[in-house]
């Protein structure tokens, strides 16, 4: 980070409408991870201007001007984002490549799954019209109803920056929330350039407000701040094991998307050539910065070693390189800090015992300027070593083995998260057997990864609490409300009227 006078400072901060520069004149460079090249400078916040933020979001609310716009003009809002979103995708991709190193077709796909997002989203807002209840009396008219639920905090990640933020944006605005954003301080540029998509479609001023800057800061507020009413969250355990117990104080509403360690199970009678390519796409897709990722590969015995021996094979072809490099099949970890992490989190494993069959180390040659780790297969892992227990995020891969169903259930659920996970085989009664008993929020058959946005996600145990996506995700912005309507009151006569007559 580097300090400049708040006068020449960046304006990267968008806070009731307008954009302006933090209060100390702090700012940052963001570094494109590929390369190390200085792709901006925004502004760094703090407390101070954070609060800014949520005393703007707080004033637009209370006073109406998103909350009271029926929900099928917001909704219509969403569905000219999404327009505008596709009109101007290369630049959005474009933008979301320099700030993460992804390949740029990878955010080309994510700009295409960011406005099918705010599409969905829109086409909901308007078909909720609450519900009648039978109270069993002609008299009494009794329906429940679903108002916004206020202010939204949301603190998002770097691995898909816009991507995790629409998701967060889109139901919030559908519901008639108002909020503030604080997207990770490594990828700020989508969520700048989104404030601009919502100013240039006539938002009002505080609805949509973002904060740029480290979480300690600029992120901390907004699950402490008693003019929040709610807080999101998409990141790693332990930060949202803080966030949920800082919001505890004010019982704010939370919702928390916290990663996972994900088993995809194959069976010996799987398509083989498949479930191996998807086996790579699982581990590997994004140098596995996915949360979701298939980071345990889980295999009947009888296929183990041909499996693991043909995974190794493609590994090891895997081509990585820069966001414009057309033929790159991957890209680079996110930072130095984060690639050491990944390195050790290898070597410690290996000193548990487990046998590395390739990978382990950094890029070299042409990749020693970016922050790279090559596809990594560690096997003959047992349940309960480090790289089985904990979340890698990294391009790493463990496998493990079983021998029927029983032990590959019991094997794939035993850890405290619960994201996601895959089965493989051709069997359709053992493929829905196994799909029924994995403790994971999103189970895929003879698949990995793919999403929609009409579907819930989310995870079970400690991969977090709540749910995007699907009418669940816009119920999270949500709070119900039961209004009971007697149109014949009378007196109940329950307490007698000792003082009648006197």
């Amino acid at each position: 980070m580097t300090t400049a006078p708040a006068t020449a400072a960046a304006t990267s901060l968008y806070i009731d409408g307008a954009w302006v520069a933090a209060r100390s004149g702090d700012t940052r460079e963001i570094v494109c991870p590929a390369d190390g090249a200085v792709v901006a400078t925004v502004s760094e916040a703090g407390r101070e201007d954070t609060e800014r933020a949520i005393a703007a979001a707080r004033a637009a609310f209370d006073s109406g001007v998103w909350p009271s716009v029926p929900a099928p003009r917001r909704g219509d809002l969403l569905l000219r984002t999404a327009a505008r979103l596709r009109e101007r995708r290369e630049e959005f991709a474009r933008a979301e490549s320099l700030d993460t190193g992804k390949r740029i077709v990878e955010s080309r796909i994510d700009m295409d799954d960011i406005a099918a997002c705010f599409e969905y989203f829109g086409r909901l807002a308007g078909q909720e019209a609450g519900r009648v209840v039978d109270a069993g009396d002609n008299a009494v008219v009794s329906r429940v109803v679903h108002e916004p639920v206020g202010v939204c905090g949301m603190i998002t990640p770097w691995n898909y920056p816009l991507l995790q933020a629409a998701w967060k944006m889109a139901p919030a605005l559908a519901a008639g929330c108002t909020f503030v954003l604080k997207p990770s301080e490594l990828t700020p540029s989508t969520a700048m350039l989104m404030m601009d998509v919502f100013e240039e479609l006539g938002l009002p001023a505080g609805v949509a407000n973002l904060v740029t800057g480290a979480g300690a800061a600029a992120g901390a507020p907004l699950s402490e701040h008693p003019d929040v009413d709610m807080v999101s969250f998409t990141g790693g355990l332990e930060t949202g094991k803080r966030i949920a117990a800082a919001a505890s104080a004010t019982v704010k509403k939370v919702a928390l998307e916290l990663g996972g360690k994900n088993p995809n199970v194959v069976f010996a009678d799987a398509d083989f050539d498949a479930a191996v390519d998807n086996a790579l796409n699982a581990a590997f897709v994004h140098s596995g910065q996915v949360c979701s990722a298939g980071a345990r590969l889980i295999v009947e015995r009888s296929i183990a070693e041909r499996f693991v021996d043909e995974l190794v094979r493609r590994a090891e072809g895997i081509r990585l390189g820069g966001p414009f490099d057309d033929g790159a099949e991957t890209g680079p970890l996110i930072s130095a800090a984060h690639r050491e992490k990944v390195d050790a989190y290898v070597r410690a494993g290996v000193a548990e015992g487990a046998r590395l069959r390739c990978g382990g180390r950094s890029g070299d040659g042409d990749l020693e300027a970016g922050q790279y780790y090559l596809p990594t297969v560690l096997d003959r892992v047992e349940r309960g070593m480090s790289v089985v227990v904990d979340e890698a995020f990294g391009p790493v891969v463990t496998v493990e083995t079983f021998g029927d169903e029983d032990e590959a259930v019991a094997t794939a659920n035993d850890t405290h998260y619960g994201l996601a996970g895959a089965v493989w085989t051709q069997d359709a009664g053992r493929a829905q057997r196994v799909a029924g008993r994995l403790r994971h929020g999103t189970i895929w058959i003879n698949d990995f990864h793919p999403y929609l946005p009409q579907a819930e996600w989310g995870g079970f145990g400690q991969s977090g609490v709540g749910r995007e996506l699907g009418p669940s995700g816009l119920a999270e912005y949500q709070e119900a409300k039961h209004i009971y309507q007697n149109t014949a009151p009378q007196v109940t006569g329950w307490f007698a009227d000792h003082g009648k007559g006197k």
